[in-house]
């Protein structure tokens, strides 16, 4: 056995380490949307995984959609809140607590070059970039944390996390509100 082949055993039990990890934190976020204080859940979750938790709280803005459709939209205003705020909290680490923290979290995550293009990015597009982000399933939390490490402006980060986020979340609720359960099977 060459080294080589010996590093990619390693790489693929990590690998499945990190897979069941996540598949477990999946589950743990799913098991809050029959609990008294889900709606609290919703919002640590959002605020978290905007500056550090790998889990995105659409997980759980769904299944609880899908138990009360007619709640879809303030559902997502708990997520466009909590994300928001979670997102200033990620560039205050990125901005302050880099070398402390934010390092760790890009990389236990793995972003490092994606982190590193995120820089490239806002020399010439932070709004748009930030934007996107919010909006898409792109890891915003290397995006927050960018933003701060790279000196974005705090004001062009809470303008597009408000628009990005909310879109998205909004949108998520407008599709549950009208389509109800039948919709999860088209996002999943």
């Amino acid at each position: 056995m060459t080294s080589n082949s010996g590093k990619l055993g390693v790489l693929h039990i990590l690998h499945m380490y990190t897979f069941g990890l996540l598949k477990r934190l999946y589950g743990w976020v799913l098991s809050w949307a029959h609990k008294k204080y889900a709606s609290s859940a919703l919002f640590l979750v959002a605020f978290a995984e905007s500056s550090f938790f790998p889990i995105p709280p659409d997980v759980l803005q769904m299944a609880l959609s899908v138990s009360k459709p007619k709640k879809s939209f303030f559902y997502a205003l708990i997520s466009s809140i909590g994300s928001v705020l979670g997102g200033i909290f990620g560039y205050f680490i990125g901005f302050f607590l880099f070398d402390a923290v934010g390092k760790l979290i890009i990389d236990a995550l793995g972003y490092q070059a994606q982190f590193n293009a995120v820089g490239e990015l806002y020399k010439s597009y932070a709004f748009l970039a930030i934007l996107t982000a919010a909006f898409t399933p792109i890891p915003y939390k290397v995006f927050t944390i960018a933003a701060g490490f790279w000196k974005v402006g705090l004001v062009p980060l809470v303008a597009a996390s408000v628009i990005g986020r909310s879109a998205r979340f909004f949108l998520v609720a407008t599709l549950f509100y009208f389509f109800g359960p039948k919709i999860k099977e088209f996002i999943d």
